[in-house]
């Protein structure tokens, strides 16, 4: 598997010109809880804030997908409050890997989308962080099938099946590198906003990813948006709408307190 520049997105050479080149947006993942990413979303769209690299793990690549698709921020809302597990996975009626099968994933992008596009059509750069069962090292996919790539990142081992890329066998990229910076930065990103979600699911494996956390906060070219989950259930869908006005206090916060440092560089510059 190769990350490679993207070839000609949607008829053009370059992602939309309001967005800005070099900046970055990582998605952590987290299952129900990156319904918080559609805050900050809205209040990116607000501050007239456009990513051009989207990187996303688990259930921030679905979010991050979808941004990166093109898809209106309204859009995006609705079709999280909308959304339920069956529309990515169904009962695996000959379960070997799994006990869900994730190929609804594909439908559910050509409903969305019209298609199931190539990552490298994709009107903004995008990358969806897995993890190489074999080597237990994180893997960003970023060209082939959208609904490959998603289908691999948000495989929960024993849950969902792993997927086969380029002769690796990928799962959940969460296992290994929950915060996807690093595959951020591997896009091309200079400045990064960051969403860490606090996942109880958290391993040993993921410890580096958490001890880095302290990293991000003091980089200036990171902005590290941390939406508060505690008290929200993290495997349903009936705390959305309260996920999503935490990561808009969250964005809300880390934004403003970026402003309030007259020497920070602003995530809107080039």
């Amino acid at each position: 598997m190769t990350v490679i520049p993207p070839t000609s997105p949607r008829g053009t050479d370059a992602p939309p010109s309001t967005d800005t080149p070099g900046l970055g947006l990582a998605l952590g993942g987290g299952g129900a809880y990156g319904a918080a990413h559609v805050g900050v979303l809205q209040v990116l769209e607000e501050r007239g804030i456009r990513p051009s690299i989207v990187t996303g793990t688990s259930s921030g690549a679905l979010v991050g997908a979808a941004y990166a698709a093109g898809l209106g921020v309204a859009q995006i809302e609705s079709v999280t409050r909308e959304f339920r597990w069956r529309r990515i996975a169904r009962w695996n009626m000959s379960p070997r890997w799994g006990l869900l099968d994730t190929h609804e994933i594909a439908t559910g992008l050509v409903q969305l989308l019209g298609e199931d596009p190539r990552i490298e059509q994709l009107p903004r750069r995008f990358g969806a962080v897995a993890t190489d069962l074999r080597t237990r090292r994180a893997v960003t996919i970023a060209d082939g099938p959208l609904s490959r790539a998603l289908r691999a990142s948000i495989a929960v081992p024993g849950l969902l099946p792993p997927v086969r890329v380029g002769g690796r066998l990928l799962a959940d990229g969460g296992m290994v590198d929950n915060v996807p910076f690093s595959a951020a930065r591997g896009l091309g990103a200079e400045r990064v906003i960051v969403v860490r979600l606090h996942a109880r699911w958290e391993t040993v494996r993921m410890m580096r990813t958490v001890s880095n956390t302290a990293a991000l906060a003091s980089d200036p070219s990171v902005v590290l948006i941390q939406p508060e989950m505690d008290r929200m259930a993290q495997w349903s869908m009936r705390d959305v709408p309260r996920l999503v006005a935490e990561g808009r206090r969250a964005a809300e916060s880390a934004l403003s307190a970026r402003a309030s440092h007259q020497d920070a560089p602003s995530v809107q510059e080039a």
